[in-house]
């Protein structure tokens, strides 16, 4: 009888770990697609700035400035989108 109990965890555990591996294999191609856009993102911002430097006579401050108000519009925007779609899912359709 005392087996009866650890068998029954092994299977569990055993169940978990297969479930755990079906989802990371689910998971790994879109996380790295993800990976892949972000990081073209990135560097489509570098060679932008590189013509925006040249061409309208920015500053690097200028750039690091325009750059950082992006991201904070960026993110406030993006944090109120989400609250309204937490708080009402129908709001923004």
């Amino acid at each position: 009888m005392s087996s009866h109990p650890a068998m029954s965890v092994d299977a569990n555990r055993t169940s978990a770990d297969a479930t755990f591996r079906k989802a990371a294999w689910r998971f790994m191609p879109l996380l790295f697609v993800c990976y892949v856009v972000a990081y073209l993102d990135r560097v489509n911002v570098g060679f932008a700035k590189l013509q925006m430097l040249s061409d309208l006579h920015f500053s690097e401050a200028v750039y690091g400035l325009g750059a950082g108000l992006f991201f904070v519009g960026y993110f406030f925007f993006e944090v109120a989108y989400r609250a309204v779609r937490i708080l009402d899912p129908c709001a923004l359709d």
